[in-house]
């Protein structure tokens, strides 16, 4: 309680708070307690949030555009659901972004480096574009197939210059897929240009102090090399939604839409879907209201939505089964 009264006027670190006594109020089983609480939080007044001021750019490199691509987010942290866990690392990762000269005077450096692991569809991609959009500095994502090149000895150099980009442009500059460049080096069938394209990739990841942040996604973090884990500053791990996770999820999705059924009665049958799943789940329900021309969403549409996505879910984990 002295924590979430210590951090009043500081949204995200009172919600952050806020979130973990509801979630201990929840493993001692008061859940109507928790839930009046969770309640409350969430329909509270929303406040608008200070505009950032964004990093200045500077003049796009030539030798990087071929492999970078500049994204305007369009989401807001009201889009996304997160753990408390998560909540209060990306939390502790923007102060000390935003209190970094105070650390460097006395010889700390702030945490810059991060890697996202998890399964597809539990937003990874969607958090580092929030998380550019929340600290004010561009978002760029690597564009690897451009910058995996056939030619031998090419890709490593096309790596150093998105990594010189980096360290001269505040800047979040994200990985995703890392583990197609990141792969262990130990696999078999791997050639020795792969080889040379990790080592290089270790060295500049080691060597580089960003302005910004440097954020890596990867679905596959039992396939990254070894030694690729000791050179990020911070590893957060996004898990499929629990039960209380989808319910907020649902309630985001559905905020602005009239319904003839409360959705979060769904959050049992969702669990172990992920939030890109759900969010089909809830997004074609509300396309047969519209296609039927209806003003509500009805309990039928959301029930024959998540028939086809459980289809889509059991024909995949077929296909993958026989690969």
């Amino acid at each position: 309680m002295k924590k979430l009264l210590a951090s009043y006027g500081r949204d995200d670190e009172f919600r952050a708070v806020a979130e973990q006594i509801i979630t201990e109020e929840e493993k001692k089983n008061n859940l109507a307690l928790a839930k009046t609480l969770r309640k409350t939080l969430e329909g509270g007044p929303s406040r608008p949030s200070a505009p950032k001021a964004l990093a200045p750019l500077l003049p796009f490199p030539e030798a990087a555009s071929d492999f970078i691509e500049r994204i305007e987010p369009q989401h807001t942290k009201g889009d996304i659901v997160l753990s408390a866990t998560n909540v209060r690392v990306l939390l502790g990762l923007v102060k000390e972004f935003r209190r970094g000269e105070d650390l460097r005077r006395h010889g700390l450096q702030t945490r810059s480096k991060v890697l996202f692991c998890g399964p597809p569809g539990c937003g990874k991609t969607l958090c580092a574009e929030i998380f550019a959009a929340e600290l004010g500095l561009p978002f760029f994502v690597v564009k690897l197939d451009r910058l995996i090149s056939s030619y031998l000895g090419e890709t490593a150099s096309n790596i150093r210059k998105i990594f010189e980009f980096a360290r001269k442009q505040p800047c979040v500059l994200f990985f995703d897929e890392f583990d197609a460049l990141a792969r262990a080096r130990d696999e078999s069938g791997e050639h020795n240009e792969l080889r040379r394209v990790v080592n290089s990739l270790l060295l500049f990841i080691d060597q580089i102090r960003p302005k910004g942040f440097l954020i890596a996604a990867t679905n596959l973090d039992q396939s990254l090399d070894p030694a690729v884990w000791r050179r990020f500053d911070e590893v957060v791990w996004f898990e499929r939604p629990d039960r209380r996770m989808i319910d907020r999820f649902l309630r985001m999705k559905f905020k602005n839409v009239a319904t003839a059924f409360d959705p979060t009665a769904f959050a049992s049958s969702l669990e172990g879907y992920s939030y890109a799943e759900i969010e089909r789940v809830c997004i074609q329900a509300i396309k047969s209201m519209i296609v039927e021309r209806r003003k509500q969403v009805q309990e039928r549409d959301f029930n024959r939505a998540l028939k086809d996505e459980t289809r889509r879910r059991s024909n995949s984990a077929r296909l993958k089964a026989g690969s």
